[in-house]
């Protein structure tokens, strides 16, 4: 059985009782199902008469609203107390003020959104395993701290955030909300890196790793997308295809430029402008093996520009290039 069909099996279960309903009503599935009077049943906050995109462009993940649930009080560990994490694991890494954290992938495919404070900074540190998308966010808009939840949808195969204090949808690879109250306001993204553990110990002997809510499945976790980031085409995206590379070859995205994985790692160097990328081994695909510490090497991707003099880390995302083109027509990509 292929991946798309083993998902599609796990989610036949949550999907089937929303259709029923859509059924009920007379409207069909993709009426009733992309309608706001629909969605009113589970989101009666949400003020669905303020949106930036089509709702027929919004679908059913599977899971309800918080079906795939947040960390929202995060615990953590210094490092000389983890035990069992292999050195090339994917972490998401983040610091801010002296505060430095390791956010394993293993954990975030259970979870997606993990709702933290680094540093004295409100962050949402968010992962769309479908996209391959790790970003972190500042949380305050406005002055008020948000903290977020994942509505079960997906729109371009992209997690669907929503925060906790207006019910707007949050789009996660743009940081922009989409339906709701709060539509058209941009959250502030902020630099960490997609890096394997070792990486982070070198850089922060003394930083702290995220401990998993489930024990049993341990930080390094497991992979329920087992071969997914060789598949021929995304899984719950009905987009338009990139036509000169594979949808699912990894690029890393600043803004609305991108170059290929494959590129970088030939070249292990690219220079930008003041923007420089480099790449050397030692990552697993957290997208590849059942157990991630066993996924073939993607190697490690830093993204830095030159500022007064010196390299400061560069917001960016890698992420697969059907998403870079759902979300970037008019972006250009480096192949």
């Amino acid at each position: 059985m292929g991946v798309a069909s083993r998902k599609f099996s796990r989610h036949r279960k949550a999907i089937v009782p929303a259709l029923f309903i859509c059924v009920l009503l007379g409207l069909g599935y993709k009426a009733a199902c992309a309608n706001p009077l629909f969605w009113k049943f589970e989101w009666p906050n949400t003020d669905f008469a303020k949106t930036s995109v089509d709702f027929d462009e919004i679908i059913s993940g599977g899971p309800p609203k918080d079906g795939i649930p947040s960390i929202d009080h995060p615990e953590f560990e210094p490092i000389a107390k983890v035990d069992g994490l292999a050195d090339t694991v994917p972490v998401i890494s983040f610091s801010m003020n002296g505060d430095a954290r390791a956010y394993p992938l293993g954990i975030l495919m259970n979870h997606e959104i993990v709702n933290d404070t680094v540093g004295g900074v409100p962050v949402a540190v968010t992962y769309c395993p479908l996209c391959n998308a790790a970003i972190v966010f500042d949380a305050r808009v406005d002055g008020q701290v948000l903290r977020f939840g994942t509505t079960g949808k997906l729109r371009n195969s992209d997690l669907v955030m929503y925060d906790r204090t207006t019910e707007s949808w949050w789009q996660q690879f743009l940081g922009e909300a989409i339906v709701g109250k709060l539509t058209g306001t941009q959250l502030k993204m902020l630099p960490s890196r997609l890096e394997a553990y070792g990486k982070f110990k070198q850089r922060f002997p003394d930083g702290q790793v995220l401990k998993p809510v489930f024990v049993s499945r341990g930080r390094g976790g497991l992979n329920p997308y087992v071969g997914y980031d060789s598949s021929q085409a995304p899984f719950l995206y009905r987009g338009p295809l990139p036509n000169d590379v594979p949808a699912l070859a990894r690029v890393i995205a600043v803004g609305a430029e991108a170059w290929t994985l494959d590129l970088l790692r030939k070249k292990k160097r690219i220079e930008s402008g003041n923007l420089i990328l480099s790449w050397t081994t030692g990552q697993n695909s957290a997208l590849d093996s059942r157990d991630i510490s066993q996924g073939r090497d993607v190697g490690n991707v830093i993204v830095q520009r030159k500022v007064a003099g010196k390299l400061v880390d560069e917001v960016h995302d890698i992420t697969f290039a059907f998403v870079f083109h759902a979300f970037r027509p008019d972006g250009k990509l480096h192949k």
